[in-house]
């Protein structure tokens, strides 16, 4: 028996969910991953960080809401099926953004997501008669999602670099 299609999106709007795609994996193939994923849960098990999680239809998603992705591998070693590429230099695409709603914005001092970033990837520039703002240098950055889970007041998000370009 042929295994049922899974449009994630079409799920997603019939249940009144618009909202972003679920962030998979790393070195995950996001274009087949809801064909050749078996939602076995081997990946979620040997997640040393504890961030990815049985989502919608039962495939894993990462949640940063947890902590952060170091990159170990341990999800793409335990899973019996070909849904990783490990040849990869980067195991995806995703950089962080930082939003409106960023407590700098408002004149209140916070350096929480600078201070979490592994790679250094968020600066401070000093503004005249302010409080200095965060600056996002995506080329550094991983997309590991240290930041997002530092941030008090959720200001930072983590999507494709398109994405990122229009929440900034």
């Amino acid at each position: 028996m042929p295994s049922p299609v899974f449009d994630e999106s079409r799920r997603r709007l019939l249940r009144g969910r618009v909202r972003a795609a679920a962030l998979r994996p790393p070195w995950s193939l996001a274009d087949r991953f809801t064909d050749l994923c078996t939602r076995c849960g081997a990946c979620v098990g040997a997640c040393p960080e504890a961030i990815l999680h049985a989502g919608d239809g039962g495939f894993p998603e990462v949640d940063f809401r947890h902590g952060e992705c170091s990159f170990c591998a341990a999800c793409a070693d335990a899973c019996p099926e070909p849904v990783f590429d490990r040849t990869n230099h980067r195991p995806w695409t995703l950089v962080a953004a930082i939003g409106p709603s960023c407590l700098t914005a408002r004149r209140v001092v916070c350096r929480s997501c600078g201070d979490a970033c592994p790679e250094s990837a968020i600066r401070f520039a000093l503004e005249p008669n302010g409080v200095a703002r965060p600056a996002l240098d995506t080329s550094a950055c991983t997309g590991c999602g240290a930041c997002l889970s530092a941030c008090p007041v959720g200001a930072v998000t983590i999507g494709t670099p398109s994405e990122a370009s229009h929440a900034a």
